[in-house]
């Protein structure tokens, strides 16, 4: 994150699917922070280790995933992010991207934390959807514990039974009392996942009101997984943003920063 006082988006599509698509999207996306003043983060995850179902889609190989990756920064003059799932693959993945992403899941993991913190990239750890916001502090001493200062926390709610995620509008501050940029997921807080068919399930009428709430408590960034046509993607169809959507979001949270400045 360049300058945590400026408003950063991090966006792009769940997976990276083809040596198309990142482009469409992150040529979009960038074009609309550009116009509203916004710093860019173009995401993709290189490779989905963290699917329901054995025959879910998982990539397109990662040395592939990862080469379209670096590419799309290269071309567009933006950082890259995506996902690490163990600790053998921070130090070659850094080779590609510029920052690194902790799944939900995986915050706790010590020895990924430590190695995602070796490799000097900024490290977005999102939050477990079982920790309390106050927890955070534990994985972001862990990754600090490196020399690594470069370190985000990601809001992305809280398990509320077997199948919905609740977000609490107190997270992001109390969060960010620990010192570090927070940013939120506004897409996968949509989910609702453990559906029984095995597919995550999500509401992304949502999205919008996860979005503005958190511009409004004080979110230094906003995660947003984004796709021209969702339901075609081969991951997380139901809970990315229709691409067209994003400008008119984005607007309104301009707006409400203008407005508490």
């Amino acid at each position: 994150m360049k300058n945590p006082d400026k408003l950063t988006l991090i966006a792009g599509p769940c997976a990276i699917e083809d040596d198309e698509m990142p482009f469409i999207i992150g040529r979009e996306v960038k074009a609309i922070c550009d116009r509203l003043g916004i710093d860019y983060i173009f995401k993709g995850s290189y490779r989905k280790a963290n699917r329901s179902r054995l025959d879910s889609f998982t990539g397109i190989g990662d040395d592939l995933a990862l080469g379209i990756l670096q590419s799309v920064g290269k071309e567009l003059g933006v950082e890259t992010i995506t996902d690490v799932h163990e600790s053998h693959e921070p130090e070659k993945v850094a080779k590609y991207v510029d920052n690194l992403q902790i799944p939900a899941f995986l915050c706790r993991q010590t020895e990924l934390l430590l190695a995602a913190g070796h490799t000097g990239c900024g490290v977005n750890i999102k939050k477990g959807q079982f920790l309390s916001p106050e927890a955070m502090i534990f994985p972001l001493e862990k990754v600090r514990s490196t020399g690594n200062d470069k370190v985000w926390l990601c809001e992305r709610g809280t398990t509320f039974g077997y199948s919905d995620l609740i977000v609490d509008a107190t997270s992001i501050s109390r969060m960010k009392e620990l010192g570090a940029p927070v940013i939120m997921d506004c897409t996968h807080a949509v989910q609702k996942p453990n559906k029984t068919e095995g597919v995550t399930g999500g509401d992304p009428k949502l999205i919008e009101t996860i979005t503005l709430s958190a511009v409004a408590t004080g979110a230094n960034g906003l995660f947003l997984e984004v796709h021209p046509d969702p339901k075609t993607a081969k991951s997380d169809p139901h809970t990315m943003l229709q691409l067209d959507k994003l400008a008119g979001i984005l607007e309104k949270c301009v707006a409400i920063r203008k407005a508490l400045a």
